[in-house]
């Protein structure tokens, strides 16, 4: 079970992070259809070194069914594979729906503060969640002493992070640090000092499911370690 649980999370990744850079940043010019083509690009680098060493990280139905047509893996695993990764991103695609119906894009700020339009703080909040745990978990992924990437994690890990800016920035200017908000804050003072709380508060949450599901991923969960 293991095994399905990651392709599913590294397809949601792969849709929240590829179409919801399309989303957020447009496809248009030639500017934003090279941003989204780096946001699928590094989605997987990052998802590779973070699920690869359980799953492979096909994270795309043709390539399971290139694989099983290869005979390295068996029927019942493929059907699995597909199945799990269908899930993801219909998860990836609910994730970008709830996140665009609650609001519009963030404000702008000169300090590098984080901040919020107002009336979006739904949204804001949901934004910094996400994208957290997707940064936490594929730190967590990429330097596990097990099934990490040694000396590539540092790589896999500064990649995610430029993917997260890529699709969080138009929404809050991307936080996922709660040190990374403090700092910036206390010298913009009055709305980023206000909102700060958000950004302390959703990053953790963010973390917190992060190291619940690399946990259940890598085994340590009885549920899944089957």
């Amino acid at each position: 079970m293991k095994k399905y649980l990651a392709e599913m999370v590294g397809t949601m990744v792969l849709v929240l992070m590829g179409c919801g850079s399309a989303v957020f940043f447009g496809c248009t010019a030639p500017a934003e259809v090279l941003a989204v083509a780096f946001a699928f690009g590094l989605s997987v680098i990052g998802m590779a070194y973070c699920i690869g060493g359980i799953s492979g990280c096909h994270i795309n139905p043709a390539i399971t069914l290139g694989v099983w047509l290869s005979g390295r893996m068996n029927g019942k695993d493929a059907l699995g594979y597909m199945a799990f990764q269908v899930v993801g991103a219909i998860i990836g695609a609910a994730l970008i729906y709830v996140l665009t119906s609650t609001g519009g894009f963030g404000a702008t700020t000169a300090t590098g503060a984080n901040s919020y339009t107002d009336g979006e703080m739904l949204q804001a909040f949901l934004a910094e969640v996400i994208f957290t745990f997707v940064f936490v978990l594929v730190v967590l992924g990429t330097t596990d002493s097990e099934k990490g990437a040694g000396n590539f994690a540092g790589l896999a890990i500064g990649l995610t992070l430029v993917l997260v800016h890529i699709v969080c920035i138009p929404i809050t200017g991307t936080s996922v640090n709660p040190a990374r908000s403090i700092g910036p804050a206390l010298f913009a003072g009055g709305v980023a000092l206000k909102q700060l709380w958000l950004f302390i508060v959703a990053p953790f949450v963010g973390a917190v499911f992060a190291a619940g599901a690399w946990k259940c991923l890598r085994s340590e969960c009885k549920c899944c370690n089957k």
